[in-house]
């Protein structure tokens, strides 16, 4: 009896065993062929999804965030630009947290992640990459001012860096060679986070990506770089280990051709190519003035902004003269908007000297040159080809245009445009141009000062409106 009971368990068991293993087997076959089929789903279903961090490098919402123009982020536009290149619709999911972005990874809640993240030893152990597209270095900061640490052996202070980031495999790889280095790692804070509790005072140093860097140094110019704690690294989109070849081949073939066809370069320049060198003095001068000056002449900007961002029209003028109504300069240009005497008369103004005249006169003028444009030049490039013809002229543009299609170059796109300008001022070349010799090196300092005085400015404009909104929910709360 005891024995029938035991084998009748056994048999149990041995049933429940099997039953088991060939669930197993049937989950597992059924993830192979999700695996497999990963990329045909992508096709099928008719739509990608990202993961991406919330930030002015991956992604941000510029807008109401109704519209799809409301996103913005090189990563975003990079990757809004592969599902148009697969025909199908880009899902983002943004988080602020790389710990989460890994695990949406792997559970296949995202198809892959864009989020500028280094190709490290530990991380291919993990995952796998697509090819790179831009190289960055670990910068370890400090706020201006206060002792400029110049080796790991001085740090005196708190450093803090983001957890389940790169900067931390960097630090273990330090701190080898360094047994005193140490460090707190926070997953409640991200990059750009750390970055403000530097200037707080609250830590003494963090570690940021140079690119990530770079773009907020516009709005935080007292961040000081004290030495950089990598080589250059590859940044790249990342795959689950387990992702299917088809997935990775797309990619391939993707950044291959974004590559060829200049979309990766221009992209690049849209975020990064007027910031690549940093003037501590001139950003801290632009941002007082938009504190001082310019609240006295907003609303001329805006009122005769027309279609043009008002923000935009404000640049060109501080650009221009400073926001000095009386500026004028030995070329005989003169006011807000420093027009010349005949642009002066063609733009109905009479008076250059007088705020609101200039800036109506400049706005006008700058729309001409935006009109002027052909339709097929996307946007921001015509933009910026208008902002060289405000400086320059339209004929000057024109031929640097000529010579950049002569070289094999894109005739409109501003990246491509902006190296064959400075030509203009070589005899070689411009002997051949319609109109002739041309300081061509001054259009494309010009675009890129207002460029960033733009970028500046609608930071600084977005956060008043925040903080704005913010005071008046406190106010509904209180009452």
């Amino acid at each position: 009896m005891k024995f029938t009971l035991f084998k009748q368990k056994a048999t149990l068991n041995f049933n429940r065993f099997v039953t088991t293993f060939l669930l197993l087997i049937a989950i597992f076959s059924c993830d192979e062929k999700n695996q497999q089929a990963s990329f045909a789903r992508i096709i099928e279903r008719g739509y990608v999804t990202v993961g991406t961090l919330y930030g002015p490098n991956s992604f941000y919402i510029q807008g109401s965030g109704v519209q799809v123009d409301d996103f913005a982020g090189f990563e975003y536009e990079l990757a809004k630009k592969y599902a148009q290149y697969l025909n199908v619709e880009l899902k983002v999911v943004p988080s602020y947290n790389l710990d989460e972005l890994f695990i949406k990874l792997n559970s296949g809640e995202v198809d892959f992640l864009a989020a500028g993240l280094s190709v490290t030893d530990k991380r291919l152990q993990r995952f796998r990459f697509a090819p790179s597209y831009q190289e960055a270095t670990q910068k370890l900061v400090f706020k201006q001012g206060q002792p400029w640490p110049r080796k790991l052996s001085e740090l005196t202070g708190k450093l803090m860096v983001t957890s389940d980031s790169s900067y931390v495999e960097n630090l273990e790889f330090l701190k080898q060679s360094n047994p005193q280095l140490v460090w707190q790692e926070s997953k409640d804070f991200d990059s750009e986070e750390l970055l403000l509790k530097v200037l707080a005072g609250e830590i003494d140093y963090t570690v940021i990506d140079s690119n990530i860097l770079a773009i907020n140094r516009r709005y935080y110019p007292e961040i000081s770089i004290a030495f950089s704690i990598s080589k250059s690294e590859p940044l790249a989109w990342m795959l689950s280990k387990n992702g299917d070849d088809a997935m990775l081949a797309s990619l391939v073939e993707f950044f291959g051709q974004v590559h060829h066809d200049g979309t990766l370069l221009a992209l690049d320049d849209k975020y990064y190519g007027h910031i690549e060198e940093f003037n501590y003095v001139e950003t801290r001068t632009f941002i007082k003035a938009v504190e001082d000056k310019l609240p006295k002449y907003q609303p001329l900007f805006e009122k005769h902004g027309q279609d043009i961002d008002w923000r935009l029209l404000a640049a060109i003028s501080y650009q221009e003269s400073h926001w000095r109504p009386h500026a004028r300069s030995h070329t005989g240009v003169r006011g807000m908007m420093m027009l010349t005497l005949d642009t002066a008369k063609q733009m109905g103004i009479k008076s250059r000297l007088d705020a609101e005249q200039s800036i109506r006169g400049g706005a006008k003028y700058f729309k001409r040159m935006i009109d002027k444009m052909p339709a097929r030049i996307p946007s921001p490039d015509r933009m910026w080809f208008a902002l060289a013809s405000y400086n320059v002229g339209f004929g000057h543009l024109n031929d640097a245009r000529i010579i950049t299609q002569q070289q094999g170059g894109d005739p409109d796109r501003w990246v491509e445009v902006k190296t064959r300008l400075p030509l203009l001022q070589q005899k070689k070349y411009y002997k051949k141009t319609k109109y002739g010799y041309a300081r061509g090196a001054e259009p494309v300092s010009y675009v890129e000062n207002i460029r960033r005085y733009y970028d500046t400015l609608t930071w600084l404009d977005n956060k008043s409106k925040q903080e704005d909104a913010s005071k008046a929910q406190e106010v509904e709360v209180t009452e």
